[in-house]
């Protein structure tokens, strides 16, 4: 059901106050509410609530704190934070919110639930959209950021490659794309041998594939995004412990980010030549299945020494990258659920992002201040290449020594990206270990917002 609507007759009156104007917001509703919300102790602070009821008994109006400016607990999302208090009903904000536009949003990310699984979905709060706010905008965004949170909470045994790419057929048909895809030993005679080596050991109905969405005007700007699809991943021969895998349905959060973000360029149409490629296997274990000390031979004619199973993701992204590259496109943007490392450098909140491209780089850290979506550049490097040597082989697919981990694997996607190519690397967590205001725990979007506002600044004009 959709949380946000254009009007209600029976709203109920939420009043969003920072600290500063709480007296005269108390002053404003009368003795015994004002009385009501001081004994509750409602100071106003970030994401404070209090319920008030009204003479019948039922909810009359809510308050609701949005903090100082400066507070550390103050965002624009955090909205979100109310579909998680507040039981059944309409309501709508009384007076101005600072961010219109990112407190629908906000709202509406708080108000996901995943309940593929639950046999009676629980309602949820409407919202009258803020004044100010675009209703097709705040909509389309959180269609779109669901749709991410879907993908990615459903486990891998209803999401393997098939259903992945049948997801992404869906979401072409529904805006007028095109979509192709190699499967199988299809891959081989496609010169993608990386993606097969990585997908060979799943089962048949979970073939190895590479799924090509293009949508748009060919006259356009081209704009491609890369995502890495591996729906589970075991480690492969170099197996991860039993907790290790506890979330691996989650490590083709790359895939659904991407998907999320070409979602929201066709919903506003924007005037690009949209490309989206997703390698999507499994990485499972059996008698096919790649091996460590392995050679692998990439389309990009690089040949690889298997120095782990576990780092596969670059691998079938290094594939995939070989052929968005073959299209020059003006801008080039993968995004992979790829190391450990980038975790233990940023925590789960902050994605790691690589480029060459000093404009790229400013660009996207005032889009994601603006969009309140983290991020955080990480340098490619140089010296740290030779941690990815190989003795026999162009380049290793795992660093050695155990340092710099995210840094050395986009070194290694590096590799397979011209330099004379605008490009983006994220590596991203793609998932809320526990809930906070408009991120519930489970699946998330990173980064897509940010890039969404970055893409739309750049190319928004035919």
């Amino acid at each position: 059901m959709d949380s946000l609507i254009d009007r209600s007759d029976v709203a109920i009156p939420i009043h969003a106050v920072q600290p500063d104007g709480l007296e005269a917001l108390l002053a404003s509703i009368g003795d015994v509410e004002a009385a009501w919300a001081r004994s509750t102790g409602f100071d106003a602070a970030a994401g404070a609530v209090t319920i008030i009821a009204n003479a019948s008994g039922v909810i009359g109006r809510v308050l609701f704190g949005l903090g100082r400016p400066d507070s550390r607990r103050s965002t624009p999302l955090i909205t979100g934070k109310l579909p998680m208090i507040l039981p059944q009903g309409d309501y709508e904000f009384v007076g101005d919110l600072p961010d219109p536009a990112l407190g629908a949003v906000g709202w509406a990310l708080g108000n996901y639930r995943f309940e593929r699984y639950k046999t009676n979905p629980a309602p949820v709060p409407r919202l009258v959209l803020p004044k100010g706010a675009d209703g097709a905008r705040a909509r389309g965004m959180a269609r779109a950021i669901s749709m991410v949170r879907d993908l990615i909470n459903t486990p891998a045994s209803d999401l393997g490659p098939a259903e992945l790419s049948a997801a992404i057929h869906s979401l072409g048909a529904r805006f007028g794309a095109s979509v192709s895809e190699i499967v199988g030993r299809e891959l081989i005679s496609a010169n993608l041998p990386m993606i097969h080596a990585v997908g060979r050991a799943a089962d048949a109905d979970r073939e190895p594939r590479l799924v090509d969405l293009v949508w748009g005007d060919p006259s356009h700007p081209k704009v491609t995004l890369v995502g890495k699809g591996v729906t589970f991943d075991t480690g492969g021969l170099d197996i991860k412990p039993s907790s290790g895998m506890l979330l691996m349905k989650k490590d083709m959060g790359g895939a659904a980010n991407t998907m999320g973000l070409a979602h929201m360029i066709m919903d506003a149409k924007l005037p690009v030549r949209l490309r989206m490629l997703v390698p999507t296997v499994e990485n499972a274990i059996s008698g096919p299945a790649f091996r460590p000390g392995d050679v692998l031979r990439s389309r990009a004619g690089v040949t690889v020494e298997i120095g782990n199973t576990d780092a596969e993701g670059r691998l079938i992204l290094a594939d995939a990258l070989a052929v968005a590259a073959e299209d020059n496109p003006a801008l080039l943007i993968d995004l992979a659920t790829l190391t450990g490392a980038a975790r233990v450098a940023l925590g789960p909140e902050i994605p790691a992002v690589f480029t060459h491209d000093e404009q790229l780089a400013a660009d996207l850290a005032r889009h994601a201040a603006l969009r309140s979506d983290p991020l955080w550049r990480l340098p490619l490097w140089a010296p740290y290449e030779a941690m990815i040597d190989s003795k026999i082989a162009d380049i290793n697919n795992a660093g050695a020594g155990g340092f710099a981990g995210s840094i050395t694997a986009a070194l290694f996607l590096d590799r397979f990206v011209p330099k004379s190519i605008s490009w983006m690397h994220g590596d991203i967590y793609a998932w809320n270990p526990s809930g906070k205001p408009g991120k519930p725990e489970g699946g998330e979007a990173q980064t897509i917002r940010a890039l969404f506002s970055l893409i739309e600044e750049r190319f928004g004009t035919a």
